[in-house]
Parts: C-alpha cells; structure tokens; sequence
C-alpha cells in the first residue's frame, strides 16, 4: 500500500444503511477493516473539523469523511537475521518453509528466535505497514514442531484479501502425517467441534457443547505393516490443534506429538505387532524431537492478481528418514 497523508471519503447512496467501518473498508481496498477500527479510535477520522470514532454508526449516504494515514511505526519485536527458506516472493506476500522448531509469533517464552524477528530483518523496508504498524502479516500459523508451507503478508491489502480466503476456505491447505494404526475407512471427513480442554488448558479436546466447528478430510497415502500409516490431511477449518486433536479422537495419534501422542506401552505394541526390530523402535522412540506433521502444500488466489498460485513443499528430512526406516 503506498503511504497516503490524507483522504477525503464520500460515502455514495448505495451504502446506505452500512457501517461506518465496514462502508469506509470497502471504499478503502486497500485498507482492513479492522485498520479502519484502528484509526476511528486513534481520532484519525474526521467529520468537518470533529473527530469521529464511532465505528458501528449507520451511513445514512453523502456524509463525508477525512481519514488520516499516521506512517507505518516499527513494531516491538526486534529484527533478527535468523536463516529462512523463502519458496516464494513479491511486494505483497511471501511464502516460506518453516522449519520445525521455529515459533511463529513472539510470546511467553519466546520474547526472540522467532518468525517475525526473522521477517522483520528479512523484510526491512518492503513492508508497508499491518494495521499501520511495520511487521509481517501472519495469515495462519503453524505449531512450533509443524514444519512446510505458511504464507506472510506484506500489505495491508495482501493480509485482508488472504485473511478472507481463509475465513471462507478458498485457501487451501494440506497437510501430511505420520499416525499409530491405519483409519477406517481410509478415506474420509473427520466432523468434530473442538475446543480447549476442560481439565488441561494448555490441550485443545472434541467438546459435545459449546465447540467450534471444526472439518478435517483425510486419506491414508501409505500404510506400513497395518501398525502405522502416513496420512493425507486437507484443512476445511483451522483450529488450534486441529489435525492432531482429531487424529488422536479417532485413536490414530500422530507419531512423537508431546500433547496428543499415544502412550508409550502403545507405541512399542504397535512395532513389536508389526514385527520391527526392538533397535529400530528405540531409534526412532530417540531420535522423534516433535510430531510428525509437514504442511506439504499451500493453494490461495493472489489479493492484487487473481492469479491462482499453488505450493508444494518435500517432506521434511527427519519425517523422511523415519518413513523410510518404516
């Protein structure tokens, strides 16, 4: 988004009855909604010489408004030259590969080390400013030991086009994972509500009342001995946990998961079933560090272009080496 000063709005008759911030967004292509929010009470919306922050006002059509644009201040985080794997690039977004044990966003814990203190030193002066702040717009999130495809964005009007794709599932976004037992049947929709656990809150759970939707499809790739299997996962919601939570519902925990895993009794059961070697179930009991959980590709329409864009990432090179020794 090019950095404007000032802007003189009119809101035409046919808005009529719209709020003030949705009809001001939709004037402003290039501008969220939730920006717009930010602006009203920041008292950078004027209506003749008064400012006005009342967000939910009805439009009445011919009102018209001053809206001011303050620069793109820095953001908190400090910027940090840690090493990314960029598949893709332009001046409104940037796909990446995240390796597992990469935090997205900083937090407790984790103040640096982490995606956006990458993004902020890698991105420097190309980004435009989210909600009029100089940080990398995180569309989606992958866990901290999930590694493959996540998508940044650089404009504001990249992180409202790309946020909506998601909010109505035209992105799409598939996952592979490495699960105990095969799913019956191979192929289908996991249709659960999930939200966070009654008695462990740091743990998502399938709640019977008061979950949110949530729509996993799935389809077994390769099955190995009938004791493991490697399964396809294409997201039609995105809730914390999804894949993992519902996989483990179904009794096919994903493998080295700290959270949902299987316990360990199971996990040597399954090898000793399938007839493994004891050495081989140590070596991967030992050298598993997370779940095995790869986004392995990503599909979204370009916010300025239109253009349909596709990603594909390999399967990480811990995930391999166990499906191989399997």
């Amino acid at each position: 988004m090019s950095v404007r000063t000032e802007q003189i709005i009119k809101i035409p008759t046919e808005l009529k009855g719209t709020r003030l911030d949705k009809a001001l967004a939709t004037l402003c292509p290039d501008v969220s909604r939730s920006r717009i929010k930010a602006l009203m009470s920041g008292g950078f919306v004027f209506i003749g010489d008064r400012a006005f922050d009342d967000a939910s006002y009805t439009v009445l059509g011919g009102e018209q408004f001053k809206v001011f644009f303050p620069p793109a201040v820095d953001d908190t985080p400090r910027p940090e030259n840690i090493p990314l794997t960029i598949i893709y690039e332009d001046d409104q977004l940037l796909v990446i590969d995240k390796p597992a044990g990469l935090v997205v966003h900083p937090g407790a814990g984790h103040q640096t080390g982490t995606l956006v203190n990458a993004l902020l030193y890698y991105c420097k002066d190309s980004l435009s400013g989210i909600g009029g702040v100089k940080r990398p717009g995180i569309v989606h999130r992958l866990d901290q030991d999930t590694s493959g495809l996540m998508m940044v964005a650089k404009t504001d009007i990249a992180h409202r086009s790309l946020s909506e794709q998601l909010a109505d599932r035209t992105l799409k976004r598939t996952y592979h994972a490495l699960v105990l037992g095969v799913p019956v049947p191979r192929a289908g929709i996991i249709d659960k509500p999930l939200g966070r656990h009654p008695k462990q809150r740091i743990k998502q759970a399938v709640l019977l009342n008061g979950g949110r939707e949530a729509q996993t499809r799935y389809k077994v790739l390769e099955i190995f001995k009938e004791e493991f299997s490697l399964v396809e996962c294409r997201l039609q919601t995105g809730r914390t946990h999804q894949i993992r939570v519902h996989l483990q519902d179904r009794g096919h925990a994903v493998l080295g998961d700290p959270l949902y895993g299987a316990q360990r009794t199971a996990f040597y059961a399954a090898f000793k079933r399938g007839g493994y070697e004891v050495e081989t179930a140590k070596y991967i009991e030992d050298t598993l560090k997370r779940q095995i959980l790869h986004a392995v590709e990503l599909s979204f329409i370009h916010p300025v272009t239109d253009e349909e864009m596709s990603f594909h990432s390999s399967m990480a090179s811990d995930i391999q080496d166990i499906v191989d020794l399997l």
